[in-house]
């Protein structure tokens, strides 16, 4: 595995936009999620959501805990209904689990009794597509990932950055237009957090998939974001883009540049302005 040169040429959706370059491929139009309580009461957990996400683009979200960050990427990925309004990928409705959208949640959720390999596979299997390209495509995300020599290898054989990497390279095996991460990296100690998020930013730059990433950390959204979204306390809204105009790719030196801490202290105040700051 060699990371991206620090002078890569890569092309940074951030400069795109307000270019009529990538079309959306999530847009969301008025969506809103109500929840019916046992005793009967209604609870309103996102309200009036209107979201467009281009493709390709990488965008984070931050909020308060209990704001809706987590129903809006279940409403995203299929895995609940929504109330009102409207949400759409590529043009179509999201109405239940798609096989074009992978899903990476904070625990890896690896089955034990399947070598990394088989892991990564799993989708191909369950989506019934064809084994020998899935196969081809799957050690080569396990390359890319760096766990090259371990496919043979068992969960229980390896430490929780690296099954998180076996996570990501399944939830991307079967080629998804959406990528969907639920705090992927809050269980890792801060070193392996960080070595993570340069990873995951390596393999963004080379995959390009479109990711809505949700995160407790400010300074994880501004240094993997294209944008940050920042939501309100519930019922959920989004408060605030805000453009991460940064060069990638952006080593973690970056966390000490000026502009950097602009970017996390405007987060962090809009976060105090609605009483929610994690």
């Amino acid at each position: 595995m060699s990371p991206l040169p620090a002078t890569a040429e890569t092309p940074d959706p951030a400069s795109r936009r307000g270019q009529p370059k990538g079309a959306d491929t999530i847009v969301c139009r008025e969506l809103a999620k109500i929840y019916e309580t046992r005793d009967g009461h209604n609870v309103l957990a996102l309200a009036s959501i209107n979201l467009s996400i281009k493709d390709g683009e990488f965008l984070t979200v931050v909020g308060p805990s209990g704001c809706g960050k987590s129903t809006l990427l279940k409403v995203l990925g299929g895995l609940t209904e929504i109330t009102r309004g409207e949400a759409l990928l590529n043009g179509s409705p999201i109405v239940g689990p798609r096989r074009d959208i992978g899903v990476v949640f904070q625990s890896p959720t690896l089955l034990p009794w399947r070598t990394v390999l088989d892991n990564v596979m799993l989708p191909i299997h369950v989506l019934g597509l064809d084994r020998t390209e899935g196969e081809e495509r799957a050690r080569g995300l396990i390359e890319m990932v760096g766990l090259a020599g371990f496919e043979m290898k068992y969960p229980n054989e390896l430490s929780g950055g690296m099954q998180q990497r076996v996570a990501i390279s399944r939830a991307l095996v079967h080629q998804p237009a959406l990528l969907l991460m639920d705090e992927p990296f809050g269980a890792l100690d801060a070193l392996t957090r960080e070595a993570m998020n340069t990873e995951l930013q390596r393999i963004w730059m080379e995959t390009r998939r479109t990711i809505f990433l949700i995160t407790h950390s400010i300074t994880e959204a501004v240094f993997l974001g294209d944008r940050v979204a920042v939501m309100t306390p519930r019922p959920g809204k989004l408060a605030e883009h805000i453009d991460v105009d940064l060069p990638r790719p952006r080593s973690l030196d970056i966390m000490t540049s000026p502009r950097f801490g602009e970017l996390v202290t405007r987060i962090r105040g809009l976060l105090q302005t609605q009483g929610g700051l994690e």
